[in-house]
């Protein structure tokens, strides 16, 4: 039977702003931040929570998290209401939103740690051996790094401490915003990897947001996306992919001077069965065409594209298929956002 983890049902938050009118003057203006979020967290999986810039996770991960009130809706955390009950959901919930802030500079990972474990009411043995645990699962010990200052860590250290500091008091639930940005390809791998394995092997729920579409269809199990504050999608990586299905994706790169590709656009733009296209400018006086058609139809629009570039003395040097992904999806439905 599957049991929820993180329950949100029409979570409303507004915020109130002052729009300038002049030097002196001033407008107050309210922000709707969530227009009633709902969505369900299962016990033991990967969750994504994606959208836009401005879209409301942060602002959802807050009230989850007890760190925000929500004007209108509840949520709960292993069945703890995060208003009523915010200091029960504190015990389960381990969180990180940046990967940088509220560490101490001049003390080193270890002793970091046992700062933090202390004020989570660990001490004595109990608090060396879960510093010790949490710095050999994150990869720290390995790397070398338990006993470096932190002014010393690189960005992708800071994010394994990051981790290691909310997994101390072992909490069943984890919570983290954007945990693997800005990081190099193989700290972010290892993030990925590390939050798959504490799910599937120790059973933890964990709930991420991110912009990272790849990110999402390696490790999730769920995802909502969230736009201008209203969950506009949720399920599987499988079930919204479903929703761009009517969708292919033709890449080509072409050689065609930058002076050329508004011109170039326009006529290919006229070819029946196109629904969306675009031209991205490349180094070496070549471009990105991306058109996106309808399944069955793609073998004519590459045909007469295809045509068009030769009789222009456009050269083709590879030409792509692609089946939808959920970035396709992520833009499909977030398409106008900022």
């Amino acid at each position: 039977m599957l049991v929820n983890a993180i329950e949100a049902k029409g979570l409303v938050k507004n915020y109130v702003t002052w729009d300038r009118r002049g030097f002196f003057k001033r407008k107050k203006r309210i922000v709707k931040a969530l227009k009633g979020v709902s969505f369900n967290v299962i016990r033991g999986e990967v969750f994504g929570l994606l959208g836009p810039n401005g879209a409301g996770k942060t602002t959802t991960v807050k009230i989850i998290t007890t760190l925000l009130l929500p004007d209108e809706g509840k949520a709960t955390v292993m069945g703890y209401d995060v208003v009523s009950e915010a200091e029960k959901v504190r015990e389960v919930i381990g969180v990180t939103l940046s990967v940088e802030k509220g560490f101490f500079w001049k003390l080193t990972g270890r002793e970091n740690l046992k700062y933090f474990g202390m004020l989570r009411g660990l001490k004595g043995r109990e608090l060396d051996r879960r510093v010790e645990e949490v710095l050999e699962l994150v990869g720290l010990k390995e790397l070398g790094a338990s006993d470096k200052l932190y002014e010393e860590y690189s960005l992708g250290m800071k994010a394994r401490l990051a981790l290691a500091r909310a997994l101390l008091h072992d909490p069943p639930i984890l919570i983290l915003d954007e945990p693997t940005i800005g990081l190099d390809p193989m700290s972010a791998r290892t993030i990925r990897e590390l939050l798959v394995k504490l799910a599937r092997e120790e059973d933890k729920t964990v709930l991420i947001t991110t912009h990272n579409m790849f990110e999402a269809e390696l490790i999730c199990d769920h995802v909502a996306i969230i736009n201008d504050g209203r969950i506009v999608a949720y399920g599987t990586i499988g079930e919204l992919k479903r929703r761009a299905a009517d969708r292919l994706a033709v890449e080509m790169i072409i050689a065609a001077p930058h002076t050329i590709l508004g011109d170039l656009e326009a006529r290919i733009s006229k070819l029946i069965g196109i629904r969306e296209l675009g031209l991205e400018p490349l180094e070496e006086g070549r471009a990105r065409l991306r058109i996106v058609v309808k399944p069955g139809e793609e073998e004519v629009i590459i045909a007469k594209s295809i045509e068009a570039f030769y009789s222009n003395g456009i050269k083709v040097y590879q030409v792509r298929v692609h089946e939808p992904t959920l970035e396709d999806v992520f833009i499909l439905l977030t398409k106008g956002s900022k």
